[in-house]
């Protein structure tokens, strides 16, 4: 299937134009970090195979490991059954999270 066909089936209308996505280690399935898309982060994702993502505090697009080098080699990208979030299976190359760590998810609540 080609690229715009699928991004066409992403419903980015409940979220005012952006989808939330989940990225997970390839092989360990670690959850890795929870980040929002826009159509455009998701094209140019599939384009080049890092992940962008769109910043809203930044109101900017963003790939991830552009600044750090930690950057992560999609793998594989999956939808749910409603299309409104996407699940990415990377290679993560250093830490996901910005504080260093592997993953943002690092904190018991």
């Amino acid at each position: 299937m080609e690229i715009c066909k699928r991004v066409e089936q992403v419903d980015f209308e409940k979220m005012n134009g952006l989808i939330p996505t989940i990225v997970q280690d390839y092989k360990t399935k670690e959850v890795l970090m929870l980040a929002y898309m826009s159509k455009e982060s998701l094209n140019k994702t599939l384009e080049d195979n890092t992940t962008w993502f769109y910043s809203r505090s930044r109101d900017e697009l963003w790939n991830k490991g552009a600044t750090s080098g930690h950057f992560q080699y999609v793998k594989e990208i999956k939808i749910d059954c409603d299309n409104d979030t996407i699940l990415i299976l990377a290679e993560q190359v250093g830490a996901a999270c910005h504080t260093g760590n592997r993953t943002c998810f690092y904190r018991d609540l």
